[in-house]
C-alpha cells in the first residue's frame, strides 16, 4: 500500500506498511524528545520493543513493561510507571512511547498525560482495534472498580503511528475485536462500509488470500470516520458521543465478565443490545438491529448477553458510566445504518432502566 496520512489539528496518524523502521524520524520530528520511556505489554515487548528500540535510538530509550490484560490498566500501574521514570531521570524533554494495544495506549497516554503536568506521547499501535480506534483522539485514563476509564484525561497524542504489517503476529480473536470497532464506525458514519467489514470479515479473520488488502482498507477507512469526527469534536461535548455506540451496555458487561472478555468483544453485543433499545424506543428504523447482529455474528463476535450475567447487574453497572446525566444513562443510538440519532439533543438519548431491562431480558 502507499503510505496515507491523516491530519487532526494537533497531530498527524502516519499509515504506512513497514512505518515502525521509520519511527525514529517521526518521533525526533513531532516531539524533539531528548529521552523516550517506551511503555508496552508483556506479549508485545517481546516481539517489537527491540526493533522500536533501535529505531528510536537505545541509549535513549528505556523500556517499561507493564503485565497484558485490561486488569491491569489501573492507577496502581499508573503509579508504578511514573515513579519509575522519576526515579530515571525522565525530565519534561523527554516523551512516552505507547507500543500495543489499547489497554497500553490509555495507561501509558496517562503517564503522559500528568508527568510533570504532560510530555509528548507517541501512538504506536499493534492490535487492529487500537490502531482504528483507541490511539486516535487523545482520550486516555485507567479503569477502577466501578467502571472502566473513569480516571484519565484528554492528551492528544504528537504522532501515531499505523504500521498493518504488526497484525500479522494477532491472534484471530484480537482481529475479531477490533472488527467491532470497525463495524461501529460504519454504523454510525458509513452504509456502504458497514457492508464492506461485514463481507471481508471472515476472510480477515480467516487469514484468505485477500485479507491484506481488506485490512488495510479498514485501517485508512476506520482511521478516517474516527479522526473526522475528533476533528469536529475534540473534547465529547457532542458529535464524538456517536464513537460511544455500544460502550453503555458493552463497558457493563466487560466489567462484570473480571475483564475475562476483549474490549472488542463486550462492544459486539453492546451493539446488538442498545440497537434493539434504538428501535424499542422508535428512534432506529425497523430492521437496524438484525442487520447489526447479522454483521456481528458474520465476524464471529457474541451477540448475545453473557449468560452468567443477569440483566440487573449489567444495569447496575451501567450507573457508574461516565454518561450518566441527572440519574439518567444517556445512549449514542442509531436513527439507521449510517446515521446516529440525537442530533437536536446533544447526541445524547437518555433512555429508562425500564427500557433498557426489558431489552436485556
Amino acid at each position: 500500500m502507499d503510505p496515507v496520512e491523516i491530519e487532526l489539528p494537533t497531530y498527524r496518524v502516519i499509515i504506512a506498511r513497514g512505518a515502525l523502521a521509520d519511527l525514529g524520524r517521526i518521533a525526533a520530528s513531532a516531539t524533539r524528545a531528548h529521552r523516550y520511556a517506551l511503555v508496552a505489554d508483556s506479549n508485545v515487548a517481546p516481539l517489537y520493543a527491540s526493533r522500536v528500540r533501535g529505531a528510536l535510538g537505545e541509549g535513549r530509550t528505556t523500556l517499561y513493561t507493564v503485565p497484558s490484560g485490561e486488569e491491569h490498566k489501573t492507577r496502581e500501574s499508573w503509579s508504578s510507571l511514573t515513579d519509575s521514570m522519576l526515579a530515571d531521570g525522565f525530565g519534561r524533554d523527554s516523551a512516552v512511547v505507547a507500543l500495543g494495544g489499547g489497554v497500553v495506549g490509555d495507561l501509558a497516554g496517562f503517564v503522559a498525560a500528568t508527568y510533570m503536568r504532560g510530555i509528548p506521547l507517541i501512538q504506536v499501535p499493534t492490535t487492529l482495534l487500537a490502531m482504528i480506534d483507541a490511539s486516535i483522539g487523545g482520550k486516555t485514563g485507567v479503569d477502577t472498580a466501578l467502571g472502566k476509564n473513569l480516571v484519565g484525561a484528554f492528551h492528544h497524542p504528537s504522532a501515531v503511528i499505523a504500521d498493518p504489517d504488526v497484525l500479522r503476529t494477532l491472534p484471530a480473536e484480537q482481529m475479531r475485536a477490533g472488527l467491532a470497532e470497525a463495524i461501529k464506525h460504519g454504523v454510525i458514519a458509513d452504509a456502504d462500509y458497514f457492508e464492506e467489514v461485514a463481507g471481508a470479515a471472515p476472510d480477515i479473520v480467516g487469514g484468505g488470500r485477500a485479507a491484506a488488502a481488506a485490512i488495510e482498507r479498514i485501517v485508512v477507512r476506520s482511521i478516517a470516520i474516527k479522526a473526522d469526527v475528533v476533528k469536529r469534536d475534540e473534547r465529547e461535548g457532542g458529535l464524538r458521543k456517536t464513537l460511544n455506540f455500544g460502550h453503555t451496555i458493552g463497558h457493563a458487561i466487560e466489567l462484570r465478565s473480571d475483564y475475562r472478555m476483549l474490549h472488542g468483544e463486550a462492544v459486539a453485543v453492546g451493539m446488538v443490545i442498545e440497537s434493539r433499545v434504538a428501535e424499542r424506543l422508535g428512534v432506529a428504523e425497523p430492521g437496524t438491529s438484525d442487520r447489526v447482529r447479522a454483521a456481528i455474528e458474520r465476524t464471529g463476535l457474541p451477540a448475545t448477553r453473557p449468560a452468567d450475567q443477569t440483566p440487573d447487574s449489567i444495569l447496575s453497572a451501567t450507573r457508574g458510566d461516565k454518561k450518566v446525566r441527572s440519574g439518567i444513562v444517556e445512549y449514542a443510538l442509531p436513527a439507521r445504518i449510517g446515521a446516529m440519532a440525537g442530533a437536536d439533543r446533544g447526541w445524547g438519548v437518555p433512555v429508562s432502566d425500564d427500557i433498557v431491562l426489558e431489552v436485556l431480558r
